[in-house]
């Protein structure tokens, strides 16, 4: 098929199969732990607030520590970094299971599952190994990183039915455990593949990341569009209980997850008109535009509709991601590749943060379709930050001095 064209030169070069397939097995669990992690605290415990609080932690731990751990891969090489720091993720896991298991004080669960935190970026070090392979050469690279944002998207509708499907058919610490051996597998198999991995420099020119010019606006962006993502999920759920069907939302969201893989792979195949900084606001106005599609929806009481809706939505996502992380890769200072896209990550998770809690509030408060306005305010606001120039104050304000 003349589409796969694209994708078939890419996986054409030495040694770009072999470090794929680790990195989709360990970027896998990133889709399963949170998941796994509530319904074993909240089996255990009894208590979906304690289980919310622990990945919480989490995440908040996972905000602080990637950019660091990212910087150290860049400093040291995947290889040396990314190993022994996934080995304490995976003890972290494995803590947490066996807590949960016997019983320990809630204080445990806190402490084991923020050190998970220490758990590489892995989609990162893959688009690095890429736009090292494929320095010179955009509209391949811009291949690379669609097929990256359509992994990440695969892998984040898999992972928690597979979390789901071990928990309830084994028993409630499988989810958690089978991750862990994916994660550390897959990242075994990842950096022995040493042929790939980007050189290692004694010293790194330049500015930090968050210093760079350009990458601060952009983090102020991927801090609105991780609203979006965090809003939709927790609304889409309460919408989904308050019919009836508390099984079926996340079949719903994954319908979300599948539209956006489809589109990453098409954008992929597609050769990029203009630059990305001009592309960037056309995919967040799409994307702001296709989410009144779901909001609109949620009227009619149809959770049909509403998963249609998002499968269609979601179609914006992929290629408004790909977009941001070309230009990260084009801001970012040479040498500091993974700590740039880590730093971005990190603006979508405080983003998903925020975002859950402002849906919650407004399905507790208002109504589940009401609370579909969240994402849509979201994105319009991505847009607005993605339309104003680089000088900005409010970006400088992100920069420190």
């Amino acid at each position: 098929m003349p589409r796969l064209q694209p994708y078939r030169r890419l996986f054409r070069l030495p040694g770009t199969r072999a470090f794929t397939a680790g990195n989709l097995i360990a970027r896998l669990p990133m889709g399963m732990f949170s998941v796994s992690a509530v319904v074993m605290i909240a089996g255990s415990r009894g208590s979906y607030a304690l289980a919310g609080a622990v990945t919480a932690t989490g995440l908040a731990a996972t905000a602080l520590v990637a950019p660091g751990i990212a910087r150290l891969v860049d400093r040291h090489g995947q290889a040396r970094v990314a190993l022994p720091a996934t080995v304490v993720a995976v003890l972290g896991s494995l803590s947490l299971l066996l807590c949960v298991r016997h019983d320990a004080p809630d204080w445990t669960l806190f402490a084991s599952y923020a050190a998970t935190a220490t758990t590489p970026n892995t989609g990162g070090m893959s688009r690095a190994r890429w736009a090292h392979l494929l320095a010179g050469d955009p509209k391949t690279l811009h291949t690379a990183n669609s097929f990256e944002q359509a992994a990440d998207e695969l892998c984040f509708m898999l992972g928690p039915v597979l979390a789901a499907f071990l928990c309830g058919t084994f028993f409630p610490e499988a989810g958690t455990l089978v991750g862990a051996v994916l994660l550390l597998t897959g990242m075994v198999l990842f950096t022995t593949r040493r042929a790939t991995e980007p050189p290692v420099r004694a010293h790194i020119p330049g500015k930090a990341p968050l210093r760079a010019p350009g990458i601060p606006p952009l983090l102020a962006v991927c801090l609105a569009m991780g609203g979006v993502f965090g809003a939709t999920e927790v609304v889409t759920l309460a919408f989904a209980d308050a019919q009836g069907r508390p099984s079926v939302a996340g079949i719903v969201l994954a319908l979300q997850a599948a539209g956006s893989c489809a589109a990453g792979l098409l954008y992929g195949a597609a050769k990029p008109t203009g630059p990305a900084a001009a592309r960037l606001p056309r995919c967040v106005a799409a994307m702001a535009a296709l989410l009144l599609l779901p909001l609109a929806a949620a009227f009619t009481g149809s959770l049909l509709l509403v998963g249609a809706t998002l499968l269609v939505a979601g179609m914006a996502t992929a290629p408004t991601m790909v977009t941001t992380m070309t230009l990260v890769q084009e801001r970012t200072p040479e040498g500091r590749l993974n700590e740039g896209m880590t730093l971005a990550v990190t603006g979508l998770l405080g983003g998903i943060a925020c975002g859950s809690a402002l849906g919650g509030w407004t399905v507790e408060h208002f109504s589940p379709t009401a609370g579909y306005a969240v994402p849509v305010t979201a994105a319009a606001l991505a847009l607005a930050l993605s339309l104003r120039p680089a000088s900005n104050r409010f970006t400088e304000s992100l920069t420190p001095h």
